[in-house]
């Protein structure tokens, strides 16, 4: 699905500019070559990277849960 029609950015590519460092709307649309156009995918870019942003940080700290479950079963 298009994040922005305008300059043909899906969501996908916000998910990716994410991944890759992205963590504000303003990163995105640098990081897309987006330059000003109608302004109707703000709202939604930005929820796209709160949402990244959000699963980002649920997946390190179940990551730091399972390590430190590790460390205590094997002391």
């Amino acid at each position: 699905m298009y994040a922005c029609v305008c300059h043909a950015v899906t969501e996908g590519d916000v998910r990716d500019h994410v991944m890759a460092g992205a963590c504000s709307t303003k990163e995105v649309r640098a990081a897309c070559g987006m330059r000003p156009g109608c302004g109707s995918c703000v709202s939604r870019i930005c929820s796209l990277v709160n949402e990244c942003l959000v699963q980002e940080t649920v997946a390190q700290d179940t990551m730091i849960e399972e390590r430190d479950a590790a460390v205590v079963s094997a002391a």
